[in-house]
């Protein structure tokens, strides 16, 4: 018998918080793969600088699926893990063939933002539940994806 939860949410606004956070790690996890692939294939002028930036970027996503997972299990909801459940919950796009750089950093920009717009629809369940340790996660992530969605932005003007 499963031990049960008592950390002052009830059960329903756990699972659909979970829910939310699912969603979450499937973005951030399939923004991850699109990233390193992206490190992998970049050529051009601005080889040297995506390559890096990338890099830096799909390092930190690995970091923090790692959080995000652990925060689902911690509200007691098993953690998606696999291609098959990150595809249905995701809402980033893999990409066709190897884009040409600046079609990467376009791509990028568009998954960072998405990546935003996911944790931002999760942060009502969160407030309303008391949750502060979800808020803090999603507060963290959203700055994270804003502020790299502006870095990489900044490389198309």
């Amino acid at each position: 018998m499963p031990a049960t939860i008592d950390i002052g949410i009830p059960e329903k606004k756990r699972q659909a918080i979970g829910q939310g956070l699912a969603r979450l790690l499937a973005d951030s996890y399939t923004l991850y793969l699109k990233t390193h692939n992206f490190h992998w294939n970049v050529t051009g002028p601005m080889f040297q600088t995506l390559h890096l930036m990338f890099e830096q970027q799909y390092n930190e996503l690995a970091l923090a699926v790692d959080l995000i997972a652990e925060r689902i299990r911690a509200l007691g909801l098993p953690a998606p893990g696999s291609y098959a459940d990150f595809a249905k919950l995701t809402v980033i796009k893999e990409a066709k063939g190897v884009p040409a750089a600046k079609a990467m950093i376009a791509q990028l920009v568009k998954d960072h933002e998405s990546v935003v717009r996911t944790a931002r629809s999760v942060f009502p369940l969160v407030d309303q539940a008391h949750d502060e340790p979800s808020a803090d996660l999603l507060t963290q992530r959203m700055q994270v994806h804003e502020k790299t969605a502006w870095m990489l932005r900044s490389l198309l003007d």
